[in-house]
């Protein structure tokens, strides 16, 4: 983020650490200083409904970029592992747009929820990895007409 300076970065990720959503995973002095490697609590990084509905649009715009720039650097970490083969790890990134009523919508989520939610409660394994699954659904408007 170039256009952000590093006093601005500290003072967020401070803030983040001290609301609980960032942990300490690691220190280690450099230079005379401790550098910190921090870890997202993924459990406490969930947004509630009345949180998301109170939410102005650049609210919206900004924990959306913030979403990205995460996905981007996870993506970026996998990809910088040694011996990474994306074909074989089935690593897929792909849009669909489908035409959906409100009760269509619900009616999706539901079924992804039944489908993810018994996979986020398993345990690591022998012969299990972690993967990130990041679904992300929003209105495409301009290209419909709107029944509302």
């Amino acid at each position: 983020m170039p256009d952000v300076s590093k006093a601005t970065v500290y003072r967020h990720v401070g803030l983040l650490a001290d609301g609980g959503l960032l942990e300490v995973e690691g220190e280690q002095r450099v230079h005379g200083a401790v550098e910190r490697t921090y870890r997202l609590r993924r459990e406490r990084a969930v947004i509630d409904a009345g949180t998301a509905a109170s939410a102005t649009v650049e609210d919206h715009r900004r924990v959306f970029a913030v979403a990205m720039a995460t996905l981007i650097a996870e993506f970026n970490g996998y990809l910088d592992l040694d011996g990474v083969d994306p074909t074989a790890d089935a690593v897929g990134y792909r849009q669909h747009a489908v035409w959906l009523s409100p009760e269509e919508v619900g009616e999706m989520i539901g079924e992804l929820r039944a489908v993810i939610a018994p996979r986020m409660r398993h345990e690591p394994a022998p012969g299990r990895r972690q993967h990130l699954l990041s679904p992300i659904l929003f209105p495409i408007e301009g290209r419909a007409e709107r029944s509302d």
